[in-house]
């Protein structure tokens, strides 16, 4: 006998917005089940008006709300059951960012909460990621967003330290980060990793995503900094026009690549990891993990 509960979770980003539906599968005497009925990924660019002008377009709100009342639709067809939707960076630096999600819940019917990093960093660290964990080694997990990037140090299966920093895809191609930023992520990378051998990495996003399907290996593979570095170096000498004709990447895709490339490629070399893991989680997965746990 099995039961099987809908849920899902809207992910509201710095490069888009996502709303993923799962089937849980409860049944006795085994391991809950958290199997992806349906992913939908809409290119609203929240970061391009948040980071360079402070606020949401009155173009990207109306966007917004079309985007939010076809998911609110699709979870009916879904007859999903228990939903939550979360805004990350965008929204939490936007001024006006409370007044669009007040606008959202009045003309859609849906309540964002607008979440800071480290709940951003716990929540997607409550998804898949601990049955991945083995007790013997040590991870360095990084989830490169739009608007900021989250590092979280895990030893013995257990979280030790957990920082996030506001550098993103979108901040790196409007050329908003510092190199300020980049030398207190290296010291702290450095510094929380420097009693520990052999950390490996983790990483979750959409672009190191793309990148590992690219590479053709299987799930439970990782990726070297051989091969990542090189990905990198190919990434760059082909023009915006070539990575969307000749790799058939996104067009919100083509560029957010290169930079998020460059965030995982320093994150290994400041914590000596040889190896890049990429399994398929993020913050969408951390959400319905967390809202059927009851830890949200």
């Amino acid at each position: 006998m099995i039961t099987i509960k809908k849920y899902a979770a809207i992910d509201i980003g710095s490069n888009a917005m996502r709303l993923l539906i799962t089937n849980i599968v409860e049944q006795h005497d085994k391991e809950t089940q958290f199997n992806k009925s349906a992913l939908i990924r809409v290119p609203i660019r929240l970061g391009q008006d948040a980071f360079t002008v402070g606020e949401i377009s009155e173009e990207n709100i109306d966007r917004m709300i079309d985007a939010m009342t076809a998911f609110k639709l699709l979870m009916k067809v879904y007859k999903v059951e228990k939903y939550k939707a979360c805004a990350t960076s965008a929204m939490r630096e936007a001024y006006n960012g409370k007044e669009v999600a007040k606008i959202i819940e009045e003309k859609c019917d849906v309540a964002i909460d607008i979440i800071d990093g480290k709940i951003e960093a716990t929540i997607i660290a409550s998804s898949d990621l601990h049955s991945f964990l083995k007790t013997d080694q040590t991870y360095l997990y990084v989830d490169v967003g739009g608007g900021s990037t989250e590092f979280s140090l895990f030893s013995n299966g257990k979280m030790i330290a957990s920082k996030s920093f506001k550098i993103g895809t979108v901040r790196l191609l409007n050329n908003m980060v510092c190199e300020i930023v980049w030398e207190e992520i290296e010291k702290w990378i450095k510094a929380n990793t420097a009693e520990f051998d052999n950390v490996i990495l983790i990483g979750s996003g959409g672009n190191i995503n793309k990148i590992f399907k690219m590479s053709g290996k299987m799930q439970d593979k990782p990726l070297s900094y051989l091969y990542l570095n090189s990905q990198y170096q190919y990434l760059n000498s082909l023009t915006y026009e070539q990575r969307i004709a000749e790799l058939g990447l996104n067009t919100d895709r083509a560029d957010v690549i290169i930079p998020a490339t460059r965030v995982y490629l320093n994150a290994m070399k400041w914590s000596g990891a040889r190896q890049l893991y990429v399994p398929k989680i993020g913050l969408a997965d951390g959400i319905v993990k967390a809202m059927y746990q009851g830890t949200f």
